[in-house]
């Protein structure tokens, strides 16, 4: 009877064990998978543009990158041109913006390396519902046109971002010029919300990505889409490191690994789905393989 009993409590000694070991085993591989973020994280700068913060990605994608990589983001969101000029003079470590002929000339300059497509989405003509201008559903050119005939009020960022960029480039091919709007024509040199919440005031017209203006809609429920489609209005995203050979400084470790955490799948299945549940449709897509 002792025999068997001590057989049975030998039997029990070894399963814990046995189930300890493989616990520990499994503990390990998980830290392995992912990295335990520590009080010595590194800072990793992030110059970005104000669309990717107004529409509210950052604040699922940055918890994501932090939580499985030891790093501290600090995210800059300013004008495209402005995150580009900070790429230029080495006081960020990792780009994503939106203007890409002025991305390329910071590569072929070399002061950004490892250019990656992230996504894209669309820019807008928005303005007021009741459309004084009544340019909804025109094409770009004959929309502008129309503002300029009718003296409409037109808000730019004229903050040298992407969004300014690609307004600036819809005027131009139009062949118009808004400064012939004179008062009407107000520069706010601020974000995308702050210019879309200046033009709902002023029951005026402007350029937005949509993702921005879908996020901030509930503030200016009189503010509604009247141009979109138009091929000139697609809007590309492009994640790109800064040349640490070139800018001594630069996190290069830390900025690689937010690339490719961009282009990653898991990333990718998040920008998919982002905004679906809240908008019924997603504020950014991705590029087919």
């Amino acid at each position: 009877m002792k025999f068997k009993r001590f057989i049975s409590l030998l039997l029990v000694l070894m399963f814990a064990f046995i189930t300890g070991c493989s616990s520990t085993k499994e503990t390990e591989q998980k830290s392995a998978a992912v990295p335990e973020k520590t009080e010595n994280a590194a800072d990793l700068i992030l110059a970005t543009t104000t669309s990717t913060q107004d529409s509210g990605l950052l604040d699922v994608l940055i918890p994501e990158f932090e939580k499985n990589n030891n790093y501290n983001v600090k995210t800059i969101a300013v004008g495209t041109g402005q995150a580009l000029e900070m790429g230029t003079r080495g006081e960020a470590d990792v780009l994503l913006v939106h203007a890409p002929e002025a991305e390329q000339k910071i590569v072929d300059s070399g002061d950004a390396i490892n250019r990656q497509k992230v996504m894209y989405n669309d820019f807008i003509l928005v303005g007021p519902a009741e459309d004084p201008a009544k340019v909804k559903g025109l094409t770009v050119p004959e929309a502008l046109k129309k503002m300029i005939e009718s003296k409409a009020t037109f808000v730019s960022r004229a903050d040298d971002s992407g969004t300014h960029k690609k307004e600036l480039e819809l005027w131009k091919i139009s062949s118009l010029d808004p400064k012939t709007l004179e008062a009407a024509y107000i520069e706010a040199g601020q974000g995308m919300g702050a210019t879309l919440q200046i033009a709902s005031e002023k029951q005026g017209y402007t350029l937005t990505d949509r993702a921005t203006f879908l996020a901030q809609q509930k503030n200016m429920p009189d503010t509604a889409i009247l141009v979109e489609g138009d091929e000139s209005l697609l809007n590309i995203y492009h994640v790109m490191q800064v040349n640490n050979e070139k800018h001594d400084k630069v996190n290069a470790e830390g900025a690689k690994a937010f690339v490719e955490f961009m282009i990653n799948d898991d990333t990718k299945k998040l920008i998919k789905e982002f905004g679906v549940d809240k908008y019924g449709e997603p504020l950014f897509f991705l590029f087919k393989e």
